[in-house]
């Protein structure tokens, strides 16, 4: 009976054997292979073989990046302000056989190394330098924690400030601060808004009395070029008048003391009216007293 079973037993033992020896590995996963408690090789992704009983893949690492959230740390800046602040790593495995072998807690060793470096980092900082340089932190703590970390096969890909929270009086004196200054933005910008609006103000009545101004200009001149245009219509009137009435006078062949009497009348009407003088000089005084007297010899006649 034994004989019967003993090839079927031979069989299926050959069978475990094969499944045991056969490993798939994952993608972005490497499997870490000892032979009899030594380190022997890598198994990368997809099957791998190994030595059933001899062989044994002890553990599997995640090559992708990966992120770890430390919880906050106190920290004291260099005016005595303690802070909590908390982290947030990202890192990725570079060599495996490292990360396995070099360190005995990775994530726990990151963790203390980044917690002795912020200290050291924010220790030389006070308070506001902090809270405005986040980004130079963050390199710095960064470029610690990837030279650190390099011979224990991890690179450190990015670091991150997630909270800095400090103690609840700073906060409060914070936020008087805060208010404080955006009070007195906003009484800057309301003086601001009033003197832009009183200088607007000002120009348009400044321009208001500019075109009153030249209104008026153009009102009188366009009244002064009337009243001059009046004038001129009124005085050649009258010289066209003249000119008429010597017409007439040469057209009748008059005689030289008829002449003289009409020039006479035409200079009595053109003094008729005028508020000024007409200044005649001595000797056409003469000449016109000698027409007068000859008008009135003729009116005689």
């Amino acid at each position: 009976m034994f004989e019967l079973l003993l090839p079927g037993l031979i069989v299926v033992f050959v069978l475990i054997l094969a499944v045991s020896a056969i490993k798939i590995i994952r993608q972005s996963t490497v499997g870490m292979v000892e032979r009899l408690g030594r380190f022997h090789t890598r198994a990368e992704t997809g099957i791998n073989f190994v030595m059933p009983f001899i062989d044994q893949i002890v553990d599997i690492i995640d090559m992708r990046e990966q992120v770890i959230d430390f919880p906050p740390q106190p920290v004291i800046t260099k005016d005595n302000v303690t802070m909590q602040i908390d982290t947030v790593v990202y890192f990725q495995v570079t060599d495996p056989v490292r990360y396995r072998y070099e360190i005995s807690n990775p994530v726990s060793a990151i963790e203390n190394l980044t917690a002795t470096t912020l200290r050291n980092i924010v220790g030389e900082m006070e308070l506001d330098e902090t809270l405005v340089s986040r980004d130079v932190v963050n390199s710095k703590l960064r470029s610690v924690l990837d030279e650190a970390t390099d011979r224990w096969g991890i690179r450190v890909n990015r670091v991150e400030l997630k909270n800095i929270n400090p103690p609840r009086d700073i906060q409060e004196a914070m936020e008087k601060q805060m208010r404080a200054e955006r009070e007195r933005r906003e009484v800057i910008l309301r003086a601001e808004g009033e003197k832009r609006s009183a200088i607007l103000r000002a120009e348009g009545q400044r321009e208001a009395v500019v075109l009153e101004a030249e209104a008026a200009k153009e009102s009188a001149i366009r009244r002064a070029e009337g009243e001059a245009e009046a004038i001129l219509a009124v005085q050649q009137a009258r010289a066209e008048g003249l000119k008429k009435v010597f017409t007439a006078i040469k057209d009748t062949n008059p005689t030289k003391e008829v002449v003289a009497i009409r020039s006479m009348e035409a200079l009595e009407r053109l003094s008729e009216g005028q508020a000024t003088k007409i200044v005649i000089p001595t000797e056409a005084a003469g000449i016109l007293g000698a027409l007068v007297s000859a008008k009135e010899i003729l009116k005689g006649d």
